[in-house]
């Protein structure tokens, strides 16, 4: 759809304060929308069916080289003063969209069987947990599962971290420790990341073990993985640190875990 021709340029402009009830999760629940701020994180909106919902974006943003074209929804011309406003970062990049909640039922999620599931246990960073998205997207995962105390995966940072995964895999929130139960009576190789543990994932991959179906679950940055979900977990599993660094962030542990099951699986998938 054309952008409307008039310019919006006050913040108290009754779409400008609806989009920004999507700063806080208790309005993203209320409203069942999120903001995806940026051309790249809008332009991955775009390629999710229905995703989107109407779109704030600048003129200079529109006659400019990251322009694009959008599909048909309302899309509002602002100020630079009112895209702040919108916006979440100090810098906004021309163009916010309002997007749909695209997370998803846990049983839709695991329908068909997945191969390879990231578990976040109580992880409340956002950036980290965008990343461990993006990771998971990049790894070929089936999903990715939020436990209740971890950070919303529509906030703001998390998205832009996620750099437009969040529309890529399914998203599942709001999960307990019964989860790790499910996931073992449905086939999968449920394990822990723990720096602590004697096992390591090149033990696994020398053993086959990490070409099964397989969950990872990552704890907790200051905590790990919370103990009513470790002592469910078929075994914890250390990435092995060569050098004398203590640990590593959950992000890059993550990485490392959901890369070693993809490698190992290729052959299957």
């Amino acid at each position: 759809m054309a952008p409307t021709p008039s310019v919006i340029d006050e913040p108290s402009h009754p779409r400008v304060r609806a989009a920004r009830r999507c700063h806080t999760r208790t309005g993203r629940v209320k409203t069942g929308r999120f903001l995806a701020e940026g051309p790249q994180t809008v332009r991955e909106a775009i390629g999710a069916p229905g995703a989107l919902v109407e779109v704030f974006a600048t003129p200079s943003w529109l006659d400019g080289p990251t322009s694009m074209t959008l599909p048909d929804v309302p899309v509002h011309l602002v100020t630079d003063r009112v895209l702040d406003q919108v916006a979440e970062t100090t810098t906004p990049q021309g163009v916010v969209a309002v997007c749909r909640d695209v997370t998803v039922d846990v049983d839709r999620l695991l329908s068909p069987a997945p191969r390879l599931l990231a578990v976040l246990a109580e992880v409340r960073d956002p950036g980290n947990a965008g990343t461990i998205i993006r990771t998971a997207d990049a790894a070929g995962a089936d999903g990715v599962l939020l436990t209740a105390g971890s950070v919303d995966p529509l906030s703001g940072k998390c998205v832009r971290a996620s750099a437009g995964s969040v529309f890529h895999l399914p998203l599942a929130t709001g999960l307990d420790e019964s989860l790790l139960d499910r996931l073992r009576s449905d086939g999968l190789l449920v394990l822990a990341a723990d720096g602590s543990s004697s096992v390591t994932i090149d033990d696994l991959a020398a053993d086959g073990a990490l070409a099964r179906p397989t969950a990872w679950v990552l704890g907790n940055e200051a905590h790990g993985v919370p103990s009513s979900y470790a002592q469910r977990v078929d075994e914890r599993v250390a990435v092995p640190l060569y050098g004398r660094a203590e640990s590593l962030n959950v992000s890059v542990a993550a990485a490392l875990c959901l890369y070693a099951s993809a490698g190992a699986q290729r052959p299957a998938r």
